[in-house]
């Protein structure tokens, strides 16, 4: 049996969550009594995701020394260290031993979101790159004008709802894409996107109705605290 391989990404500095990351890895910082990296691994493995590599740079030592081998999990923990920040697609090419299609997320995500059923929705698909997408309404709580080139106003919305998708930081990636990604710098989801829309490389977009948190700034953090009850009953 092919193991499912995920690749987590865990080596930000996470500077908008201060002050919790001041001493402490942003995946690290604790929702409940477990790390929020601890939460994505026991929601991995309940969807089969036992092969898994952390890719980490930040007070890499700490996830390490935390997850070691990933035993205690029932999975299997390695890890790449970035030297330099890689960005998110950039430690991708540190990775030996890819299988043809593989999850990559963020490791400070928290979702409902079946891992299973969207690597199976991608392959089946036959696609090269597969993003969880959100939708996100957003008020704008101001008027809104919009005028034309000689300042004349065209347009007014007072307060307008926008609706807008956003992707979730999770993807499944087919190893073809990897000849895209720039070796040993900074190399983003944004610059694999630029590159795949100037070469005509199709990206598919899987919408998630669920639950989904990025733990990314205090505000969410807070949110997440909110809703522990449901993370550990639901999610995990």
């Amino acid at each position: 049996m092919i193991k499912k391989k995920a690749i987590l990404l865990a080596g930000g500095r996470g500077t908008r969550l201060h002050p919790y990351t001041i001493s402490t890895p942003k995946p690290m910082v604790p929702i409940g009594e477990l790390p929020i990296l601890e939460i994505v691994i026991k929601k991995l493995k309940k969807h089969k995701f036992t092969s898994i590599t952390i890719s980490v740079n930040y007070q890499a030592n700490i996830i390490m020394d935390y997850f070691e081998d990933g035993k205690k999990w029932d999975v299997e923990i390695d890890y790449v260290i970035e030297n330099n920040p890689l960005g998110t697609m950039g430690p991708l090419n540190l990775i030996d031993n890819l299988p043809n299609d593989f999850l990559v997320m963020n490791g400070d995500v928290i979702t409902d979101l079946n891992f299973h059923n969207l690597l199976n929705y991608h392959v089946d698909s036959k696609n090269i790159f597969t993003i969880s997408s959100y939708k996100r309404t957003e008020l704008i709580d101001y008027g809104v004008l919009e005028c034309n080139k000689k300042n004349i106003l065209v347009s007014f919305s007072e307060k307008p709802v926008k609706n807008y998708l956003v992707s979730m930081g999770i993807y499944i990636v087919n190893k073809s894409i990897i000849k895209y990604i720039s070796k040993n710098k900074l190399f983003g989801f944004d610059h694999l996107m630029h590159k795949c829309l100037k070469n005509n490389i199709r990206v598919n977009i899987k919408n998630h109705n669920g639950y989904w948190l990025d733990v990314g700034r205090p505000n969410d953090y807070s949110e997440a605290l909110k809703d522990i009850d449901y993370i550990y009953k639901k999610i995990i």
